[in-house]
């Protein structure tokens, strides 16, 4: 569909173009918003009759929106949403949504004044364009977290603040850590029984008594007898078979 524009649109054209548009588009935003007229060949003359004043009124609205421009361009509004852990939001912020925020922030705005290329989903700052007047187009800030908290944290970061991570270890910190944590074993001499091995084996008891002591000590054996008197039988023995 063609259509004549009666003030500037953003990625159309300047107040007078033609332009062809899709229907749906010209049925929905431009012809209702009073932003273009179809391109008809009345239209297109009663246009150019009424162009002076049309051009007068765009440049008083163009004079008003300057004046506020440097109050808002810039500004930051909040929005609170519910996200999961990895900072993706349970649905998504859209221009109505920035335009009520900016709205509460003191300056009242249409959410066609957003311009926004696609819905917001998750956390964090993201920068969109507001404009003013189709002339007069500022940056405004939308801060979105989950609490108020976090937005505050999001603005000293300057973006995003998912949870913490770890800091990676120092791996001379570890290296000597371990070493203080690990005992070092000298080896044992040669035929010494380990430590361990000896603290093991229960210590014999000291005898309290000399009559402990005496019990203590082992008895010969009766079987056998002492060197001298063997050698004093086996001598005996052998006198006998002389005789």
């Amino acid at each position: 569909m063609d259509v004549i524009l009666l003030e500037r649109v953003h990625n159309l054209g300047q107040i007078g173009d033609v332009v062809k548009v899709r229907p749906g588009y010209a049925r929905n935003f431009l012809l209702p918003m009073r932003k273009a007229l179809r391109a008809t060949e009345a239209n297109k003359a009663k246009f150019e009759s009424q162009r002076a004043q049309i051009e007068a009124m765009n440049l008083e609205k163009r004079s008003e929106a300057e004046k506020v421009k440097d109050k808002v361009d810039g500004i930051k509004v909040v929005l609170i949403r519910q996200a999961g852990e990895t900072g993706q939001l349970f649905g998504s912020v859209n221009a109505r949504d920035l335009a009520e925020a900016v709205t509460v922030a003191g300056f009242t705005i249409d959410r066609r004044q957003v311009i926004l290329d696609r819905p917001i989903k998750t956390l964090g700052l993201h920068p969109i364009r507001v404009a003013l007047h189709p002339e007069v187009i500022v940056a405004v800030t939308a801060n979105v977290a989950k609490s108020t908290e976090e937005a505050e944290a999001q603005e000293k970061a300057g973006g995003y603040v998912g949870r913490a991570e770890e800091a990676p270890a120092d791996i001379d910190a570890l290296l000597a850590e371990a070493e203080a944590a690990v005992t070092v074993e000298e080896p044992a001499a040669e035929g010494a029984e380990p430590e361990a091995k000896k603290a093991k084996e229960p210590k014999a008891k000291e005898p309290k008594t000399k009559a402990d002591a005496k019990a203590k000590e082992p008895k010969a054996d009766k079987s056998e007898k002492p060197e001298g008197k063997r050698k004093a039988e086996k001598g005996e023995g052998k006198g006998k078979k002389k005789g």
